[in-house]
């Protein structure tokens, strides 16, 4: 109970840093998208409401791998480098605090908009409708987009080159794959996918389509 008093006061006084902030914005970020990942898992409809399915490689599981092996390439600081000053450090910093935060917000908003129709693995239910209100107006993959963010993100925070690397290395080229999959069975189940791939970016916004939506 000590240890766990002395911890929760190193906790309270850090806050007065912005180190201490910026790692606390980081951990609720990944705390609030986790959470919201298992609210997918409880929310999900029965395997007896698909129509079809196709199982990928990249699903939550191998997901959640990948994050375990990047929180322990941040936790431990492999392959962190200290070299920025402090003034240019906390203006990356802040950048990457404003990835994990929009990051979150995306992912979140992302999944209420996608409600029944999520899925762990690649699937088309009996009652599957196309969305693209909400954050898949801004992307057509906002869940996996803000991931890719949030990683990203996290890795200015902590001045980690190696998790950067990753981030944009390994997890955002499984991301597309498993996105593209996802776009073959939904432009074959709708055809007005075509016009929502076309203006519409695949994790990245365009601008045009910002600038007029219509």
């Amino acid at each position: 109970m000590d240890e766990l008093e002395h911890r929760a006061q190193e906790w309270l006084q850090s806050l007065g840093t912005f180190t201490g902030i910026a790692r606390t914005v980081v951990v609720l970020c990944a705390f609030a998208t986790l959470t919201a990942v298992l609210v997918n898992f409880l929310l999900a409809q029965r395997a007896s409401a698909v129509r079809r399915e196709k199982r990928s490689v990249v699903a939550t599981g191998t997901m959640l791998g990948f994050f375990a092996v990047f929180a322990g390439l941040i936790r431990f600081r492999i392959g962190a480098v200290e070299v920025l000053p402090p003034a240019a450090w906390r203006a990356a910093a802040t950048a990457g605090l404003a990835l994990m935060v929009s990051g979150a917000t995306v992912n979140i908003l992302g999944r209420l908009a996608l409600g029944a129709n999520w899925g762990d693995h690649i699937r088309i239910y009996r009652n599957h409708g196309l969305v693209t209100r909400g954050a898949y107006r801004l992307v057509r993959h906002p869940l996996y987009a803000s991931l890719i963010w949030m990683a990203c993100g996290s890795s200015l925070v902590f001045e980690n080159p190696l998790a950067l690397l990753a981030a944009l290395g390994v997890f955002l080229p499984a991301m597309a794959y498993r996105a593209r999959q996802e776009e073959t069975a939904l432009a074959a189940e709708f055809p007005a996918y075509a016009e929502y791939r076309r203006r519409t970016g695949m994790f990245f916004p365009k601008l045009s389509h910002l600038w007029n939506p219509k």
